[in-house]
């Protein structure tokens, strides 16, 4: 994948990322509830904002890694084996660190 795309896509992302954590970010006022299935609910969307939370600084840090590549001329190849990743992994995930094999041996897949 040239430099320009990959740039571009990571741009993307970037943007996209930050624009669900800004929205996460935002107070979800449910107001006041004496209802212990609502409090209950309101816990469990709390846990599942978090989760979702981390999840997208992860990927925000590996799209500031990805960037980071890009710049050393080492983007596209993966930095546990030094193998190519394919242009059609790039293109869903800008940011893949491996191939997808690594990946998923790496995930005890």
């Amino acid at each position: 994948m040239d430099e320009a795309r990959a740039t571009e896509l990571l741009r993307a992302a970037r943007e996209r990322i930050q624009a669900s954590l800004e929205d996460l970010a935002e107070p979800q006022d449910a107001g006041p509830s004496q209802s212990p299935a609502d409090q209950a609910t309101q816990l469990h969307d709390r846990e599942v904002e978090e989760g979702l939370t981390e999840r997208l600084r992860d990927e925000l840090a590996a799209v500031a890694r990805a960037e980071e590549r890009i710049e050393q001329g080492t983007y596209g190849v993966s930095i546990e084996s030094g193998e190519p990743i394919p242009d059609a992994r790039l293109e869903a995930i800008p940011w893949a660190e491996r191939t997808a094999s690594e990946e998923e041996r790496r995930e005890g897949r």
